[in-house]
């Protein structure tokens, strides 16, 4: 008995003694060094994304509030979660094969039949008890410990597309409530524009019927409501939109009040971010590591697809006692052992094991190319988002001197016509100047908002939550 466990104890460590997966390197970086210095500025001032908390990041308590119960009911976050769990579940059952599974039996038969002594019937009875070992592959070839590596491989990718899933979440979400917002401040504008030309339109319709004023100027007017009253209508619809796709993300309406928003004008109120290196993406940016993940699974494959071409060794085994008496079951009379090999080498398979390892190797340069496709991806959406963050925030600074010199030329534009050096077409283009400049200013802040948000996701920020 010590014998044959000591057998199988050793076969078990004798196992796996070959790999012949490929060796795992990162490719090389396809990108450049560093980030575009106009749009990185110093690297060594700010902070790291990774070290910022989502909630230090967002000055705005009601997003905060938002994506709090995002995090915690987004339907599609938890297929996520459940996915995470789905996976752990299929590497411990590939990773149970490489230990031999060991079972207990018991059996308790009466017989009756013909006597083989003479005539007439005899009654036996045969009891038996023992554990037993039911082909355990030795795995020689490292076949069964690169399927496990696989399934380990996939499971950590599954859990690394579950926290960049989580940053999408965030990264949605706040992109949404922006737009909300903007539109929020839109949409007062809006409100504001309209009550202010209803009342030009009343004042034009006294100056007609006066005969102060032309029908041409009334109907300039009206003109000039009407195209207020179509933006209005159309901001709405934006808004309600948004909302609505908030609804979603957040996972339904939040239960209780929600703080008071904060203005677009306020929302760029968060710390200073480093760009870092290109090369920090590798390890901050979990769509990165989970697509390293695969190529790791990929290769562990190729592996267990080269050791299908050697022979499969297994063993089976059983000890235990047997008795016709129950009381002489566990007697030394009663023991007895059993214990073999078996060996399976493929001849004639007509190519199936080399197709399996065209797949292979197939399925690694595909998840290399794709390792490299999301290195280049996470560094161009830095880069874009540097770029923004410079760019955006000149944009506004010069539409912010715009406005107000549009706001004055309306102020002007007003003042010729009520004394008679103009006509109302003038102040018709002044006005509708005017709107749209005042429109495109509050997208515009909504847009550099939005930028930094995508910067702050970019580099790998939001997986960090402070209570």
């Amino acid at each position: 008995m010590r014998n044959a466990i000591a057998a199988l104890l050793a076969a078990t460590t004798l196992s796996g003694c070959i790999n012949m997966a490929p060796p795992h390197e990162r490719p090389a970086l396809s990108t450049a060094p560093d980030y575009p210095t106009e749009f990185a500025g110093d690297v060594t001032l700010g902070q790291r994304a990774t070290d910022v908390a989502w909630r230090d990041f967002f000055a705005d308590p009601q997003l905060e509030a938002l994506i709090s119960q995002a995090v915690e009911r987004n339907r599609d976050l938890a297929v996520a979660i459940a996915q995470i769990e789905e996976a752990r579940g299929l590497y411990r059952i590939q990773d149970a094969d490489r230990l031999p599974t060991v079972g207990a039996s018991a059996d308790a038969a009466r017989t009756r039949g013909p006597s083989l002594m003479g005539p007439g019937t005899d009654t036996t009875s045969r009891y038996s008890v023992g554990v037993g070992v039911t082909s355990f592959e030795l795995d020689f070839w490292g076949r069964v410990k690169n399927l496990s590596e696989a399934a380990r491989s996939q499971y950590l990718a599954t859990e690394q597309a579950e926290r960049a899933f989580r940053l999408a979440l965030v990264r949605d979400v706040a992109s949404t409530y922006f737009a909300s917002r903007g539109a929020e401040e839109q949409i007062k504008l809006a409100e504001a524009t309209v009550t202010s030309r209803k009342e030009g339109l009343r004042i034009a319709k006294l100056r007609l019927d006066a005969g102060v004023t032309s029908a041409l100027d009334y109907r300039q007017s009206e003109t000039l409501l009407t195209q207020a009253e179509t933006q209005l209508a159309s901001l709405k619809l934006g808004k309600a939109q948004a909302d609505n796709f908030l609804a979603v993300l957040t996972g339904g309406p939040v239960a209780g009040p929600l703080p008071a928003p904060l203005p677009l004008v306020a929302q760029g109120q968060s710390p200073t971010l480093t760009a870092g290196l290109p090369s920090d993406l590798l390890v901050a940016r979990p769509d990165i590591l989970a697509a390293e993940e695969r190529l790791r699974a990929a290769r562990a494959n190729i592996g267990a697809a080269r050791a299908a071409f050697f022979p499969s060794i297994s063993l089976t085994g059983n000890l235990g006692f047997a008795s016709g008496s129950l009381d002489n079951l566990f007697t030394d009379d009663g023991f007895g052992w059993s214990f073999g090999p078996s060996i399976s080498l493929p001849i004639f398979d007509f190519g199936r094991n080399k197709g399996n390892l065209t797949v292979a190797e197939a399925r690694e340069n595909i998840a290399v190319a794709t390792y490299e496709r999301t290195v280049q991806g996470a560094f161009r959406e830095v880069a874009d988002a540097l770029a923004g963050r410079r760019y955006l925030a000149e944009q506004v600074e010069a539409q912010e001197r715009g406005t107000q010199a549009t706001r004055r030329i309306a102020d002007l534009a007003r003042k010729r016509y009520q004394e008679g050096v103009s006509t109302y077409l003038e102040v018709l283009d002044a006005e509708r100047n005017l709107f749209a400049s005042e429109q495109t200013l509050i997208e515009l802040r909504r847009a550099q908002v939005d930028n930094l948000v995508t910067l702050y996701v970019a580099l790998g920020g939001g997986l960090v939550e402070r209570s």
